[in-house]
C-alpha cells in the first residue's frame, strides 16, 4: 500500500494514508472500512451511486444442515426408523403441516412459503456450505471462498440502500463462507464481532480509538485535501481510484451518528426484544431488521452451528435449536408485516443440506443433501404455499427439483440483479453470478 507523506505536518502530525486507515478498521481479518466502502465509491463513478431499488434480504444460515424432516417435512405415515419423535401440525394455511415444535411459524404460514424440494448432490459441509451461499460447487474440501458469497454478490451490484451504512453485514461475527473472494475485500462484510444478546453490546469497529480526539479527526479531514495533489499516475493497480470518496465515506461512517444508531438494538422496546427471544438469535434477528430498515442491503445472520444433529437429534431440536428458531424468525416476520417492510424485506432461511431419512444408532440424522427445505417470507413473493413434494420417505424430489441456483436466483430477481451477469476471476475468466438455476416460479408468480 503507498504511504502518503506528502506536505506539511500539521501542528507536529505526521500522518500517511496508513495511519489514517486505522479510525475504521475492521480487526478480524485485517478488512479496513475504507475497503467495505470501495463498492460504492466505484458506483458513484459511475455517476449512479445509489439504486432506487430499497429491497433488502435477510439471510439466516442454519449451519450443519437443518433436518428437512423435522422441521418442515414431516412423514407420519413412514416406518418410525424415518419418522422420527415429532409430530405434524396444522398450519393457518389450510392443508400446510410443519412440525409441532414451530407452533409459532404455524400461526404465520400465511406470510411464510416453504419450499421442500430443493437439493443437491454434495454431502460435505465445507462443499455444501459453499455450494448454498455461492451458486458454485466447489471441487475440494475448503474452509474459505472460492467464489463470491451472495451477500458480497449484492454489495457489488448494488451497494446499500442508504449512504454511510454498509451494503452487506454479517452477525453477530464474520462468516468464515460469506466473503468476496475474486471480487475483492471491497465487498466483504461488515460484522460488529459481538453478540447484540450482551448487555454490553459494542460495534468496535464503528469507534474511534481513544487516543483520536476531535482536534485530531479535524486534522485527519484536512489530510483529505492533501492527498488531492498525490499523482494519480503513480498508482499502477488503480487502488487510489476514487481514493477520496473513500475516506470520507469512511470518516461518515466513523462519525455519523447514522450507522451508530443502526446497530443500536438496545433502542428496542424491551417487549419487542423479548418477543424476538433473549438469546443470540433472536436479537441478531432484531438487529437485522434495523439494519434493513437503515439502509443496509443484505444481512445474513448465523443460527448456531448445532445443526448437524449426528446424535440426540430430537433432543436438541426440541430443547435448543427449535425453540429460538421457532420465536425469532415469527417475530422477524410479523414485525415486518407490522411495520409495511414485508414486501421490501426478503427473509430466507436454510443450510448446507438435509438430513438422512433413516435414524442413526445415536439417535440423529447424519448429511443428505438429496433433500431439504427452504424457507421464504416477504420480498414481494407469493406467500401462504409450500411448493414441492418428496417422497414418502423424504429422501429425494418427486416433483420439480430446486438448486442452489434456483434457490439464490429467486433472491437475486428480488433484489433486481441479473444472476446471468459476468464477473472476471484472476484468470480474467468470465464467471456468472450463477452458473445455473432460474427463479422457483411458483414464488414469482
Amino acid at each position: 500500500m503507498l504511504d502518503c507523506h506528502g506536505g506539511s505536518p500539521r501542528s507536529g502530525d505526521r500522518w500517511n494514508r496508513r495511519q489514517f486507515l486505522k479510525i475504521g478498521t475492521l480487526g478480524l481479518g485485517g478488512f479496513s472500512l475504507v475497503d467495505l466502502l470501495r463498492a460504492r465509491a466505484r458506483a458513484a463513478e459511475s455517476g449512479s451511486p445509489f439504486s432506487p431499488n430499497r429491497k433488502a434480504v435477510i439471510q439466516i444460515w442454519q449451519a450443519g444442515g437443518p433436518s428437512h424432516l423435522d422441521m418442515y417435512d414431516l412423514k407420519p405415515n413412514a416406518p418410525a426408523e424415518v419418522r422420527g419423535e415429532f409430530k405434524p401440525i396444522a398450519t393457518n394455511v389450510p392443508g400446510i403441516q410443519i412440525s409441532e415444535h414451530l407452533p409459532l411459524q404455524a400461526r404465520v404460514m400465511d406470510k411464510m412459503a416453504i419450499v421442500r424440494s430443493a437439493y443437491h448432490t454434495n454431502a460435505g459441509h465445507g462443499m455444501g456450505s459453499q455450494w448454498m451461499l455461492t451458486g458454485y460447487q466447489p471441487t475440494i474440501e475448503v474452509n474459505d471462498n472460492i467464489y463470491p458469497a451472495c451477500g458480497s454478490v449484492v454489495a457489488k451490484m448494488k451497494g446499500p440502500n442508504e449512504p454511510g451504512l454498509p451494503a452487506y453485514v454479517t452477525l453477530p461475527r464474520l462468516l468464515n463462507l460469506g466473503k468476496a473472494a475474486y471480487l475483492g475485500a471491497s465487498y466483504n462484510p461488515f460484522f460488529p464481532d459481538d453478540d447484540p444478546q450482551n448487555g454490553g453490546f459494542q460495534v468496535r469497529n464503528l469507534r474511534m480509538p481513544g487516543r483520536v480526539n476531535s482536534q485530531r479527526l479535524e486534522r485527519r479531514r484536512e489530510l483529505l485535501t492533501d492527498l488531492d495533489g498525490i499523482r494519480r499516475d503513480l498508482d499502477l493497480r488503480g487502488d487510489m481510484q476514487g481514493l477520496d470518496t473513500f475516506y470520507r465515506e469512511a470518516m461518515e461512517m466513523v462519525t455519523s451518528p447514522k450507522a451508530q444508531k443502526a446497530f443500536d438494538v438496545h433502542k428496542e422496546p424491551v417487549a419487542l426484544r423479548d418477543r424476538y427471544g433473549r438469546n443470540s438469535l433472536g436479537q441478531c434477528l432484531l438487529l437485522a431488521r434495523r439494519l434493513v430498515e437503515a439502509g443496509v442491503t443484505y444481512v445474513t445472520i448465523q443460527a448456531g452451528g448445532g445443526w448437524d444433529t449426528h446424535g440426540d437429534n430430537f433432543k436438541e431440536l426440541k430443547n435448543n435449536l427449535l425453540p429460538a428458531f421457532d420465536r425469532g424468525v415469527a417475530a422477524l416476520v410479523e414485525d415486518l408485516a407490522d411495520r409495511g417492510l414485508q414486501d421490501d424485506v426478503l427473509v430466507m432461511a436454510m443450510g448446507e443440506f438435509g438430513r438422512t431419512p433413516k435414524i442413526n444408532g445415536s439417535a440423529g440424522r447424519d448429511h443428505w443433501p438429496g433433500a431439504m427445505s427452504v424457507l421464504f417470507a416477504g420480498g414481494g413473493l407469493k406467500m401462504g404455499q409450500a411448493i414441492g413434494d418428496t417422497n414418502s420417505l423424504a429422501e429425494y424430489p418427486i416433483t420439480k427439483p430446486y438448486t442452489p441456483g434456483c434457490v439464490l436466483s429467486t433472491m437475486y430477481r428480488v433484489l433486481g440483479i441479473d444472476h446471468h451477469h459476468a464477473f472476471y476471476d484472476p484468470a480474467q475468466r468470465p464467471l456468472a453470478i450463477l452458473p445455473e438455476g432460474e427463479p422457483i416460479p411458483e414464488l414469482i408468480g
